[in-house]
């Protein structure tokens, strides 16, 4: 038996909160969470929806049933599986969704990348790939791929902000895992800025529009 690979063209889904216009002045990238849709992440970022942004989630392309073969459907951005592949096509897939969305948009609009769980992963492996012109990086309640060479983009990372939101009670993000971050940042010369807020694996209405605020 032997085995090949073959590009094909997918169809990918997206979703946005706020117009694109020239009054716009944040553009954030949003990537879900595992299980998750991007509808119903875009629902926990509605509170941001001012006028002064525009907002896009993109959906992963691998779908599932949450629970047997029926029912509520979420989707992931990879898994083991031919991991290498998933990574390159989400990385181009995120890479094209940003020149789409900044189509009329001002030439200066601020670039925010929201990644939620895995969503957060994503972002990283994608920013190191293509060097997208962002300026805020937000990873919440998710953490930076261990498996990144970071210092090999020392001075693109220098020149923006990285941030790490999570919460002490997350039953996903033990103190443990939370390490691995230090140790990220020791090996490589990076820096994330470090906030908690109270919760779980999720995103409250308060902490994110105090998140918001700070980046402004």
């Amino acid at each position: 038996m032997e085995h090949y690979t073959l590009t094909v063209s997918r169809t990918a889904h997206f979703y946005t909160l706020g117009t694109a216009s020239p009054h716009v002045r944040q553009l954030w990238i949003a990537c879900h969470g595992y299980a998750q849709m991007a509808a119903e992440l875009l629902e926990h970022l509605r509170p941001l929806n001012d006028g002064s942004r525009l907002i896009a989630a993109p959906e992963g392309l691998n779908y599932f049933y949450k629970k047997g073969f029926d029912g509520p459907v979420g989707a992931n951005w990879m898994t083991r599986y031919r991991r290498e592949e998933a990574i390159a096509d989400n990385s181009a897939y995120l890479e094209a969704l940003l020149h789409r969305c900044m189509a009329g948009l001002p030439p200066d609009v601020r670039i925010v990348l929201f990644g939620f769980s895995q969503g957060a992963a994503t972002l990283c492996r994608w920013v190191t790939r293509y060097h997208p012109p962002f300026h805020d990086l937000i990873l919440w309640a998710g953490l930076p791929p261990e498996d990144i060479r970071y210092r090999d983009h020392a001075d693109y990372l220098a020149e923006r902000n990285l941030y790490l939101f999570f919460s002490p009670e997350d039953p996903f993000l033990t103190p443990e895992r939370r390490e691995q971050v230090q140790y990220v940042e020791a090996r490589e010369g990076i820096f994330f800025h470090k906030k908690t807020f109270r919760g779980a694996h999720d995103i409250p209405t308060e902490a994110l529009l105090a998140a918001a605020e700070n980046i402004r």
